[in-house]
């Protein structure tokens, strides 16, 4: 029995599965815990799908996979952020026309050019064929983006809250925005060969709307993302392996349950508190 349930950890595949899934989970859920605050999901959203281009360019032009997609990224964000400060459009319209249009760009530029990448890794991730390479890549970004986040989230929390006293205590608003986009654009990255374009933006999401709906407090709200997406992304690699399905999306289904459950909790302590 016990043998039975130590055998996913026998193979080195699933050792890196496991391993690049704890790498991930600070970054996307600190992230995330912001994203939901600042009503930015769609955000993450079109930058993940907008990194699809940036990735074929980088193939055909022979640099770095990881240069084009962060490029890309942030030419998406600060697309979007110019047009809506130009444009009587409103933000979520630009995001839906900006990034379909990148990822429809890079799906064309994908059926022209002869590649052994496999579209469906690109789009959802092969985490059990990640290898050392893609675990340093993705671990010294994590690390930078959780220094980051951790550095600056008195600055981070008091930009997602409140805008406008932000600029009034003195932060620099255009560089935490900016900054902001660029830790989301390097995370994607991070989570590219792993999870993959599509099921990135559920790491990006999940985390921080699981946490926001258990805890009212920030600090916890954090930590309960952290722990939730750790948890998730162990559950997910290890259940994977024994009904034989791929790794990443059924770590992003453990999340939409977990969401389900603490939603449904949030509405019962509603309805008990509404009716002492």
């Amino acid at each position: 029995m016990t043998e039975a349930l130590l055998q996913p950890f026998q193979f080195a595949f699933m050792n890196n599965a496991f391993l690049i899934m704890l790498i991930l989970s600070v970054p996307t859920s600190l992230l995330s815990c912001y994203l939901v605050l600042k009503g930015w999901s769609l955000m993450g959203d079109a930058i993940s799908h907008a990194v699809l281009p940036g990735v074929v360019l980088s193939y055909i032009i022979n640099i770095p996979l990881i240069v084009g997609a962060f490029c890309a990224g942030m030419i998406c964000a600060v697309t979007t952020g110019f047009l809506s400060e130009n444009s009587r459009v409103k933000q979520d319209t630009i995001l839906g026309i900006v990034f379909s249009g990148m990822f429809g760009l890079g799906i064309v530029l994908h059926t022209k050019i002869t590649t052994d990448v496999h579209l469906d890794h690109i789009l959802f991730g092969n985490m059990l064929g990640v290898g050392v390479e893609q675990l340093w890549i993705s671990g010294v970004i994590s690390i930078f983006v959780g220094f980051v986040m951790f550095a600056k989230r008195a600055d981070f929390m008091l930009h997602s809250f409140d805008p406008v006293q932000a600029q009034a205590v003195g932060l620099r608003i255009g560089w935490l925005h900016y900054g902001m986009l660029a830790l989301i654009s390097l995370t994607i990255v991070a989570t590219l060969s792993a999870v993959g374009i599509i099921l990135s933006i559920g790491l990006l999401i999940a985390p921080g709307a699981i946490a926001y709906l258990l805890t009212k407090r920030f600090e916890r709200m954090l930590l309960v993302a952290v722990m939730v997406t750790i948890v998730s992304g162990f559950l997910g690699v290890y259940i994977s392996f024994y009904i034989d399905s791929a790794p990443a999306p059924t770590v992003i289904l453990i999340l939409t349950v977990i969401f389900i459950l603490a939603f449904a909790r949030a509405n019962m302590a509603a309805r008990v508190s509404s009716n002492p």
